[in-house]
């Protein structure tokens, strides 16, 4: 029953798409579901029933890869499979991330951007994750189209969510270390972000400014609240 729903889910989220976004969903099997809730429990020590989230946050990210295809190939499976040793010992749950916009601005979801994702340390059971296809190199080679697809996607979910209040990129995540927000139970977990880089992040936000979403200055200050 449960393998159902989440395909009626799927399905109810493709009818009610708005224009720009395609459906594109990654397989969700039951050992996923049951990582994601280990992951929850291991890590922010949350011990819950579903892997529903109530998005406060929007990350930003790249893939740091160079095509639609082999990106998206990387979030499929249910476990990281040995792929990456810096995130391995903090648990098998292979990375998600609930939409991953291409080289020219086509928006695809791949999971229900109210299910927690792996995408970002400490943060995930707040976050809905976008992905950007570039960054190759850590080299800043994000496009035009991107930029703007990435506007739209962020007014379109401030706009669905009233819920959300914050709009980060994934470089800025420590930014919230100290916050009631933050959720990370291993103070040794940690990665170092480049990524997408101040002006990628200065472009959506001046592009989203009448939403009112805080970054890290404002974090900075409700820290130290």
């Amino acid at each position: 029953m449960k393998q159902l729903s989440l395909v009626l889910s799927v399905t109810l989220i493709a009818a009610c798409a708005p224009r720009g976004i395609i459906d594109q969903p990654v397989p969700f099997p039951e050992e996923r579901i049951q990582l994601t809730r280990e992951y929850a429990r291991d890590h922010y020590g949350l011990d819950v029933a579903t892997i529903e989230i109530v998005p406060r946050i929007i990350v930003l990210h790249w893939t740091a890869g160079r095509t639609f295809e082999g990106d998206f190939r990387t979030f499929t499976p249910s476990t990281l499979r040995g792929s990456r040793p810096d995130l391995s010992r903090a648990g098998q749950l292979n990375v998600g991330i609930h939409f991953l916009v291409d080289r020219d601005g086509r928006i695809h979801r791949l999971m229900p951007e109210t299910w927690m994702a792996r995408h970002v340390i400490g943060l995930n059971y707040h976050a809905i994750g976008v992905e950007n296809v570039g960054g190759a190199g850590g080299v800043d080679d994000l496009t035009p189209a991107q930029r703007d697809a990435n506007v739209w996607l962020v007014r379109y979910l401030a706009k669905k969510y009233s819920t959300i209040e914050y709009l980060i990129g994934h470089h800025e995540y420590r930014s919230f270390e100290g916050h009631p927000l933050w959720l990370e139970r291993d103070s040794t977990y940690r990665t170092v972000k480049s990524d997408p880089g101040a002006a990628f992040m200065s472009y959506v936000r001046a592009g989203v400014a009448e939403f009112g979403l805080k970054g890290p200055d404002q974090i900075a200050a409700e820290r130290r609240r």
